[in-house]
């Protein structure tokens, strides 16, 4: 009994430590697209397009110092077409956010549309 509530305070400091969004600047969608310096399109899942499953995947980029996209966490959206949206996500590239002049890492809301 006693190692759950120790078990639980692990996992929520370990969660803490990987997700680490305290630390990060948080900037509006408008704020983002000013950013966004390259936006490759997804490429459509074939089993979506046979299914002609549409869609709206909302997620969060983590942008490193350099503006590359570090992590993308899905906020919401159809499980067949989040891989493929997380996917290019990850080749997005933003000029670097910067605070106090410096470059820092920043949680960007994004979202792409699946649309046939």
């Amino acid at each position: 009994m006693k190692a759950f509530p120790i078990v639980v305070t692990v996992l929520f400091c370990f969660n803490l430590t990987v997700y680490g969004q305290g630390d990060l600047k948080k900037l509006s969608k408008s704020e983002a697209l000013a950013y966004l310096t390259s936006k490759p399109a997804p490429d459509y899942p074939p089993i979506a397009r046979q299914l002609k499953i549409e869609g709206v995947v909302e997620m969060e980029a983590v942008i490193a110092e350099d503006g590359s996209v570090e992590q993308v966490n899905i906020v919401s959206g159809n499980p067949v077409l989040t891989k493929a949206a997380t996917a290019a996500v990850k080749k997005w590239k933003f000029t670097p956010v910067k605070a106090e002049g410096k470059p820092v890492k920043a949680l960007a809301p994004v979202s792409l549309s699946f649309k046939m």
